[in-house]
């Protein structure tokens, strides 16, 4: 059996960018497993495929939440990707690099390896970005960044409204700046297609002769000698293997990376006596301080029929596909949204605290998989650093069962207080002109929701999770935390943790960038 140097569990934004710098050694021998099958399928490379790759068992994970009060007594998915490249297989293709003091927070939880000198100087060595070099903007890396291309009338409308606020314009909305802004976001989308993980780090990587990588791999658990982890075992084509390296890297996300500890023997002991998991190694904090965004839509019924909606049903969406595959720009090449926003809940703070993300169409609310009939638009809205903190813990010791996550949204007072606040910041832009004179009027959650209580009860009914969580396997330099600063699980020898799970906060905005941001600068650490 080959001996591996590195093997990598996950192949998403982290995954991926890990193998890609961990194998550009050819001494190295690497080997990554994912758990779910190739990227093959042209509608995860599609952007505007999403919905049906979101919706099709055989490449996601379904997460389910626990009923509680601030998810309206239900429970919610939160789906991650089971597919080559992960969730960036899946997800809705904004790059959002978070702010510098979101890293140097992270730096003062940790260690200086984490500021935002050594990850600005990460995003500079990993993107080739279509505005070219800058200070922290790379034009070289592996990842292409682009601009959204299709602009119309109602988009336009939507930025000039923020503009209107006294909002700044920036030709690149990840600046590193503080500026309370709006305007076309960065995505990664290339070419018209889907610049995933996989694509971008992955394939160039599997060129390589010291780089195994395996599709349909379950990593079922850490295998130990004494407390130090030999290897990996994997339910794989209906029967267990065992993979053997130096070292073993998760890479799983925030919700499979502390399932996979927890299988293992690493975390709270009552909760694994009660599954029948052997002890390993005890840290009750393994699957908690799980972080998440609350998002909720503020959807709106326009005037006349400039929305997008019309464009995604009968024969106009079949025009759209047509156009797609014959190479041509347009809708089906647009990430899920194109047009962001930095905005501030209270003008006294020293940075925005709140993130929208504009869109020129309108959701069936009963299906989100589905546009309205009528035109319509909305916007998705989230307070960006929320401290209420939920947990994500195995209730099963299979590997194919999802942990089951508590997500404890709005929790404290100042989340509360920042949630309702959004809301009437957001309203406060949707009735700002040219965006207000064509809009008839709100239709989620509506104009029923207007107290402090009602706004609440709001994201409890209508709110999601933001495909953000992070967390779950906090790296810190206290003794309490999961992993140190050097992402080794503490308590055991030969293993690290990568991916959204080590952040101690969260970032300010989407995670892809971050996390690979933050694995390239894995990688300097793990090789130096």
């Amino acid at each position: 059996m080959t001996q591996f140097d590195y093997i990598i569990v996950g192949s998403g934004a982290a995954g991926s960018v890990l193998a890609y710098r961990l194998s550009e050694d050819p001494a190295n021998k690497v080997l990554l497993l994912e758990a779910g099958p190739s990227d093959r399928h042209s509608l995860i490379h599609m952007p505007k495929g999403i919905a049906k790759v979101m919706a099709n068992p055989s490449y996601i994970w379904a997460h389910e939440s626990k009923p509680e009060a601030s998810t309206g007594n239900k429970s919610e998915w939160w789906a991650r990707g089971r597919v080559l490249g992960g969730s960036t297989s899946i997800n809705g293709m904004m790059y959002v690099r978070g702010m510098p003091a979101d890293f140097d927070g992270i730096a003062e939880l940790s260690s200086d390896d984490w500021s935002w000198q050594h990850i600005g100087a990460a995003y500079k060595a990993l993107e080739n970005h279509e505005l070219g070099a800058a200070e922290t903007r790379g034009d070289k890396g592996p990842i292409r960044i682009t601009l959204p291309t299709y602009r119309d009338h109602l988009s336009e409308a939507q930025i000039a409204a923020g503009h209107a606020l006294g909002w700044d314009s920036k030709r690149d909305m990840n600046d590193p700046d503080d500026a309370v802004a709006i305007g076309y976001a960065p995505r990664t989308v290339y070419r018209r297609k889907r610049q995933s993980a996989a694509v971008a780090f992955l394939r160039p990587a599997m060129k390589r002769a010291n780089l195994t990588v395996l599709t349909s791999a379950v990593a079922d658990r850490l295998v130990f000698e004494g407390k130090r982890a030999t290897g990996v075992r994997v339910l794989r084509e209906g029967r267990e293997e065992v993979y053997s390296a130096r070292e073993i890297i998760l890479c799983g996300g925030a919700l499979a990376s502390p399932a996979i500890l927890e299988r293992s023997g690493i975390g709270d002991p009552e909760r694994l006596a009660r599954l029948g998991i052997a002890m390993v190694h005890a840290n009750p904090a393994v699957g908690e301080n799980l972080i998440e965004h609350r998002a909720m839509l503020l959807q709106s019924r326009l005037k006349r029929d400039i929305s997008h909606n019309s464009q995604y049903k009968g024969w106009r969406v079949a025009l759209n596909a047509l156009k797609y595959a014959l190479g041509i720009d347009g809708l089906m090449s647009a990430a899920s949204y194109e047009i962001v926003g930095w905005l501030k809940t209270d003008p006294s703070l020293n940075r925005p605290d709140a993130q929208i993300l504009v869109a020129p169409f309108s959701f069936n609310m009963e299906d989100r998989t589905q546009v309205e009939d009528a035109p319509g638009m909305h916007v998705t809205l989230y307070a960006l650093r929320p401290d209420s903190r939920g947990s994500v813990h195995i209730d099963s010791a299979d590997p194919n069962a999802p942990a089951a996550v508590s997500a404890n949204h709005h929790a404290t007072e100042h989340d509360r207080r920042k949630m309702v606040d959004l809301v009437r910041a957001v309203r406060r832009y949707l009735a700002t002109e040219p965006l207000a004179s064509l809009i008839a009027e709100e239709t989620s959650p509506g104009p029923a929701y207007q107290s402090d209580g009602e706004i609440l009860a709001a994201y409890d009914r209508f709110g999601t999770c933001g495909y953000h969580a992070v967390g779950s396997c906090r790296m810190g330099n206290d003794a309490a935390s999961v992993v140190d600063p050097e992402l080794r699980v503490r308590g055991i020898e030969g293993v690290r943790v990568m991916d959204t799970s080590i952040m101690p906060v969260i970032p300010s905005g989407n995670t892809n960038g971050p996390t690979m941001a933050m694995a390239w600068r894995a990688a300097d650490i793990i090789l130096r």
